[in-house]
């Protein structure tokens, strides 16, 4: 018989104390998720309704519904995620894969770095500065969605990078060895494994592009439009900034209507994350190593 000795009995004892830490810290991060969704869903469920979803808002948006706003944060984010993707992806593969250490690379890493610090009301400011007056894009769905996809270029390209950078240097090598090119190697090899990490970029876009008022509230959003957008030059409402005009700016509104908008502004985003983690982990389960 083997009896366990006194540091083998402390080693556990310690164990078990760690795996109780980090059990009580992931359930103090779950924990007020958990509580912001059932205070919504409390306080702002009984307004949920298809009419709610499908209606325009009425009587000075103290009654309605949110069909404006909920179609034209699907135009910003589509168009943001259109623009920031592609942009995104090719800037990571040149730093991951063309780029050499030089002070060239230092510097535009330097940029993308400060790039994510930059608040989003300077972002703000910028697109109106850029897009609205100097390309004459006015107060627009364009000038809106590329404020946004230049504030989100960082989440993408680190994402993508770092993905690119877990593909083993060994699938290259082998690849060049048998007389492709560095773009066939790229394209056919790294560019598949890495593919679930880009995801993981984009992911992360639309939970921030989804929720952002500053940068369009100045460049494209607006208060209220009793017409849908019919093209990308037009204004639009947005949820994020419905939430702040009916929470703050419009007298008489029912207490439950603000919550209301904010469960399915959040109900949006988780639909939209889980539809990328879906694909994300299909892709995963694809890779042969």
């Amino acid at each position: 018989m083997f009896i366990e000795s006194a540091l083998n009995v402390k080693n556990q004892k310690v164990q078990g104390l760690f795996k109780a830490l980090f059990m009580m810290m992931t359930i103090l991060l779950v924990l007020p998720v958990l509580i912001i969704l059932g205070t919504l869903i409390y306080k702002g469920g009984s307004v949920i309704s298809l009419d709610f979803l499908f209606s325009d808002p009425t009587n000075g948006m103290t009654a309605g519904g949110i069909f404006p706003a909920l179609v034209g944060t699907v135009w910003l984010v589509a168009l943001a995620l259109m623009i920031s993707v592609p942009l995104g992806v090719a800037a990571a593969i040149y730093l991951s894969e063309y780029a050499g250490d030089n002070w060239f690379t230092r510097f535009i890493n330097l940029a993308i770095i400060n790039l994510a610090g930059v608040p989003s009301i300077v972002h703000a400011l910028f697109g109106v500065g850029a897009f609205v007056i100097f390309f004459g894009f006015g107060t627009s769905i364009l000038a809106a969605s590329l404020t946004l996809a230049i504030m989100t270029l960082p989440i993408v390209i680190v994402a993508t990078r770092e993905s690119l950078q877990a593909v083993p240097m060994a699938f290259r090598e082998a690849c060049w060895n048998m007389g492709a090119t560095r773009w066939q190697t790229i394209r056919r090899i790294v560019l598949p494994n890495s593919i679930s990490g880009i995801l993981t970029g984009v992911i992360l876009e639309v939970s921030r592009t989804t929720g952002e008022t500053a940068p369009i509230m100045f460049t494209g959003a607006a208060f209220f439009l009793p017409f849908l957008p019919q093209g990308v030059f037009d204004q639009t409402m947005a949820m994020s900034l419905h939430l702040f005009v009916v929470s703050t700016q419009v007298p008489g509104v029912p207490e439950a209507l603000p919550y209301g908008v904010a469960l399915v502004l959040i109900a949006m985003v988780l639909i939209m994350n889980s539809i990328s983690i879906a694909f994300r982990m299909y892709l995963r389960g694809q890779k042969k190593w």
